[in-house]
């Protein structure tokens, strides 16, 4: 059996930047355990599996870490959009297009736009409204990253899980040093899990000059060291942070800058809105480029 795929990289405009994704734009005919083993075998943080839709809408996809399938994540879901787009498999994109995903999380709306300079841009609206957790004190997050105490903000909120489709442990950091000294600490992160706390974390801080956030994400025990460009949990962010913005109403929007320590810089942009104390939507985009295609031979 011969499967095709793409790879590409998402939220950069080069090559070799961004976060990597594997793309398999007809998954027919695989398997769940075959799906597992493909993106065990690519080992990027996620690789997904297009198929024919369920519910009426433009395509089912599933997302595979390299350990585990998880409902929903934001690079997948733009560069999905964008290969798919960028081979035709979408039909004219000469204006803005929304194509709908059927995903475990729910519905994933992808907007996919032609720029000036004929580049795709890809932003998505989140499938779910914000969850916020459980806290986590500082003194069990710090660890977790190998930081102490005092490197932890608590100017805006406490560490705390969050998501809009997928949880993650939200971070604020209080400097540049700490966001660039940081480093998981597996015995901690697996004892976050066996508290039925998501060990998956994404540190940050606020930020001036060519970004209103730096960011990093660490997700060890789902096969993903670090990631370079985490839409999910940028996304999630960015909700949580209008959730506690005192403005009752409104739109809001970071640029947020990523994977920098790990040599893949990333852009993403977050925007959301809020009307009468609540956030209303979230969205998460940015641009993606081709890498490489190919062909699997399955047994």
């Amino acid at each position: 059996m011969k499967v095709d795929f793409y790879t590409c990289d998402v939220f950069t405009r080069q090559q070799f930047g961004g976060n990597q994704l594997a793309v398999i734009p007809d998954a027919r005919g695989l398997s769940k355990p075959q799906m597992q083993q493909i993106a065990r075998e690519f080992n990027y943080s996620e690789t997904t599996f297009v198929l024919p839709p369920e519910k009426g809408h433009d395509r089912k996809v599933r997302i595979f870490t390299p350990t585990r399938e998880v409902p929903f994540a934001g690079h997948p879901n733009i560069g999905t959009a964008f290969v798919l787009a960028s081979n035709g498999l979408l039909g004219d994109i000469s204006e803005d297009r929304v194509v709908t995903f059927e995903e475990q999380a729910g519905l994933v709306e992808v907007r996919i736009a032609r720029q000036q300079d004929a580049r795709l841009w890809c932003e998505l609206l989140a499938p779910q409204s914000l969850k916020i957790g459980q806290v986590v004190m500082p003194e069990i997050a710090a660890p977790a990253l190998s930081l102490d105490v005092a490197d932890i903000s608590l100017n805006v909120h406490p560490p705390c899980v969050a998501g809009v489709g997928l949880p993650f442990l939200i971070v604020e950091l209080s400097s540049q040093e700490a966001l660039e000294g940081a480093s998981f600490n597996m015995a901690v992160m697996e004892a976050l899990q066996n508290k039925r706390i998501t060990p998956d974390i994404l540190l940050y801080i606020r930020a001036s000059g060519n970004a209103d956030i730096k960011a990093r994400m660490f997700a060890p025990l789902d096969g993903v060291p670090e990631d370079p460009a985490t839409g999910s949990a940028n996304c999630a962010l960015a909700a949580l942070l209008t959730h506690h913005d005192p403005a009752d109403s409104g739109e809001f929007s970071w640029k947020i800058s990523q994977g920098v320590e790990m040599g893949r810089p990333s852009v993403l942009y977050a925007r959301t809105q809020k009307s009468n104390g609540s956030v209303a939507a979230t969205w998460i985009g940015g641009d993606s480029v081709m890498v490489s295609k190919g062909e699997l031979c399955i047994d």
